[in-house]
């Protein structure tokens, strides 16, 4: 009988390596618990991507760095922010850090693709993820993908992320062309850190991938063994939803399945957005403010 393949995108990988006790948080437990307040931090990065997004879709013509503000300035999320001054001023740094980058680009040059959805399958995974630009060099492609937040980055950054390998090959089978180079346009300093993988380079990220989906897909199986699947539209849902407490299934207690799924404490656990419902995480670090990982701007 053939294997069932592990269905996963880079972020899910990542999530568990990150902490599994976060990854059941995220894809397992349903409902899901409640999270946290959103963050300042991403909403500067989601509206930054999708200024650049909307930018290359415009006409050749109207892609001058003036539209890539004025596409900041509109579509400008305010979660997260500690007050709307705070919000107007990273407004104000955003949208400049956006036309400079813009001023950088090629107008003319038709990326291959922009919020391009690729994926790829082995013997062990289908992997699916979205690429935030994906460019033509030559007769190669290269992967693009844009960073806001405030550290720095290096080549190093570039060639060990387990998302732009995975991103690369899974470019070059969809568009039948190769992909070797990964590029993180950082933002706020104008830097790019990039990396040219080999195909042996891109195939250790890729059996990485098949040895996280590997555990991940044996603890998911355990707890949907143990955890029955809510029930979706049938009389007892309905009942339940108009009648608050008549014959609703009692919730699920998560506590035991903490050792399939074990916490991995430290200083990340002030950012995650489930860290009121773990205990290790709370004791391991406060929680930051919403806007905590913004520079200081004054």
């Amino acid at each position: 009988m053939p294997q069932r393949l592990y269905a996963c995108t880079p972020s899910r990988l990542n999530t568990w390596l990150d902490c599994p006790r976060r990854y059941r948080m995220t894809y397992l437990d349903r409902p899901m618990p409640p999270k946290g307040p959103p963050w300042a931090h991403n909403s500067v990065g989601a509206a930054v991507h999708n200024a650049l997004a909307g930018w290359w879709k415009l006409p050749p013509a109207g892609r001058t760095p003036e539209a890539a503000g004025g596409l900041l300035v509109r579509g400008w999320l305010t979660d997260g922010f500690r007050d709307e001054a705070q919000s107007a001023r990273w407004r104000e740094r955003a949208r400049e850090m956006t036309e400079r980058y813009a001023a950088g680009l090629d107008p003319a040059d038709e990326p291959v693709g922009v919020e391009r959805t690729v994926a790829a399958r082995t013997d062990r995974i289908a992997v699916s993820g979205r690429i935030d630009r994906l460019d033509a060099r030559g007769s190669e492609l290269a992967v693009v993908d844009y960073k806001t937040g405030r550290r720095a980055l290096t080549a190093d950054d570039a060639r060990g992320s387990l998302a732009l390998a995975i991103y690369a090959v899974a470019a070059s089978r969809v568009l039948r062309r190769p992909c070797h180079r990964v590029e993180l346009h950082h933002l706020p300093s104008g830097e790019v850190a990039a990396w040219d993988h080999t195909d042996e380079s891109l195939q250790r990220h890729i059996g990485r991938a098949e040895r996280i989906a590997e555990e991940a897909s044996a603890a998911d199986d355990a707890y949907r063994a143990r955890v029955p699947a809510p029930r979706r539209g049938g009389t007892r849902a309905r009942v339940a939803a108009s009648a608050p407490g008549r014959d609703a299934a009692p919730p699920v207690d998560h506590a035991p399945f903490d050792e399939l799924f074990p916490a991995r404490p430290g200083r990340l656990c002030s950012w995650c957005d489930f860290a009121r419902h773990c205990p290790e995480g709370r004791e391991a670090a406060p929680r930051k403010e919403p806007w905590a990982a913004l520079p200081e701007d004054g």
